[in-house]
């Protein structure tokens, strides 16, 4: 089977096919008009020349028929690259060709054919897109780096210009007629969670912001989320949690409490006033594991601002020792540290606490501190069987726990320190077993 380009060799329409006919013929036209000439001048050197003068003209409209067609072709093909170029795909060229420019031609065409197509698909694509970003509950601007708004949807323009356009205003004319918590937000460069008062009422927003390049220039994409039905839902789920937590603690101190009560009654109405000791020795542990969870939930709610200041490593740690044993492997740093001592030295009793009760070695228990740059790190590792994933994606959330008798507040409340101190706390499985719990502190 003959390849595409024997084929095109072989058809006598093609360009090569029409050159080499043409020099064929006039070869010989040349040839005749010579012997013709030396026949009747006699002389070689005068056919030569009289063949020159007769069949230059000739040659150059020959020459002149043939090119001109495909030089009629190229320009309209330039100029129709280059209307490609401009993004107008409408230019198609005549073809009444069958040599290999009539083939660039139909591969041109087809080429425009394809694009316009394609120009279609994507205006339909970017018409769903603006539809779904237009009529999606969040706000979002696109700002270029003049400050101009060059595209607001619905929700941004209802939120921020009582449903008016928006495009080509400046963000910061925008701002200055928006809530002073808005603006506030709007103004700087970071994600936040902020809530401002519309209509008479509190609304909460996530803003999120980035910046990208938009045909070679630095545009910033703002979106504007509320949050205030996600965090209804959420408070309220928080809620019940905590009373079906603190309703299940309090039965069980209550039961017990009602029982022996009347246990009690019913031995003073013997005289068996020897048992009742045992009675109210019980009933004493439980208001006291009662009134010691009350407080847990109290201390984390009325958590306060730290008071950092300087703290010496050697007292601090001597302290600490005395409310559970630990290894040091690494540290102390040298330098003092920055931070509240009790609240520090609270989190930390919960995290040895939380490594004597894994069920690990209490002898493998090891803290270790070191000063990396601007930051401070503890670590708190035991041996024991570790969490799994569920468990560590949970075990900072308030209530969780997996323990029987746990009220799901330690780690919280740890997370809550290291955070209101500007800091970070990091839960992970050991390679060769056990946890690591780590924590963040930033330093002066």
């Amino acid at each position: 089977m003959a390849s595409p380009r024997d084929t095109r060799r072989m058809r006598f329409f093609s360009l090569e096919g029409k050159l080499a006919a043409a020099l064929v013929a006039w070869s010989v036209l040349t040839a005749a008009v010579m012997v013709v000439a030396w026949y009747g001048l006699g002389s070689m050197a005068w056919a030569v020349a009289a063949a020159i003068l007769v069949l230059l003209l000739p040659a150059l409209l020959l020459a002149r028929m043939l090119a001109k067609p495909v030089a009629l072709l190229i320009r309209a093909l330039a100029g129709s690259v280059s209307a490609f170029g401009d993004g107008d795909f409408s230019f198609s060229i005549r073809n009444q060709r069958r040599d290999e420019v009539g083939d660039l031609v139909d591969a041109h065409n087809e080429l425009g054919r394809v694009l316009r197509e394609q120009r279609q698909n994507l205006f339909q694509r970017e018409l769903l897109l603006d539809t779904v970003v237009q009529n999606t509950p969040n706000a979002l601007l696109l700002v270029e780096p003049g400050g101009h708004i060059v595209y607001a949807n619905l929700a941004a323009r209802a939120l921020l210009n009582n449903g008016r356009a928006l495009n080509g205003s400046g963000i910061g004319e925008v701002l200055a007629e928006a809530p002073p918590a808005l603006a506030e937000a709007l103004s700087g460069n970071e994600d936040s969670l902020f809530s401002v008062e519309l209509n008479h009422e509190e609304e909460t927003f996530h803003l999120s912001q980035r910046q990208f390049n938009l045909q070679g220039r630095t545009h910033r994409l703002i979106l504007l989320r509320r949050m205030t039905r996600e965090l209804s839902r959420q408070e309220v789920a928080t809620w019940k949690k905590v009373i079906r937590v603190v309703s299940h603690e309090i039965n069980n101190s209550l039961a017990p409490i009602r029982s022996l009560s009347h246990s009690g009654r019913e031995l003073v109405k013997r005289g068996a006033l020897d048992r009742l000791d045992t009675v109210f020795d019980t009933i004493e542990e439980r208001a006291s594991h009662l009134g010691g969870f009350v407080q847990g939930y109290a201390r984390f709610a009325r958590l306060p601002l730290p008071q950092p200041a300087a703290i010496s490593w050697q007292p601090f740690l001597a302290a600490l020792s005395q409310h559970s044993p630990f290894r040091l492997v690494l540290g102390p740093p040298a330098r003092d540290a920055w931070f509240d001592r009790a609240q520090i030295e609270q989190l930390l009793i919960n995290l040895l606490k939380n490594a004597v009760e894994s069920g690990g070695d209490p002898q493998a228990i090891e803290l270790a501190i070191e000063q990396r740059g601007r930051e401070l790190r503890i670590e708190v590792r035991d041996r024991g069987p570790g969490m799994s994933e569920t468990v560590l994606a949970n075990a900072l959330l308030p209530f969780y726990s997996t323990k029987r008798s746990g009220s799901g507040l330690g780690l919280a409340l740890a997370r809550e320190i290291a955070e209101a101190h500007g800091g970070r706390l990091h839960l992970a499985n050991r390679a060769d077993g056990g946890l690591q719990v780590s924590l963040t502190l930033p330093q002066p």
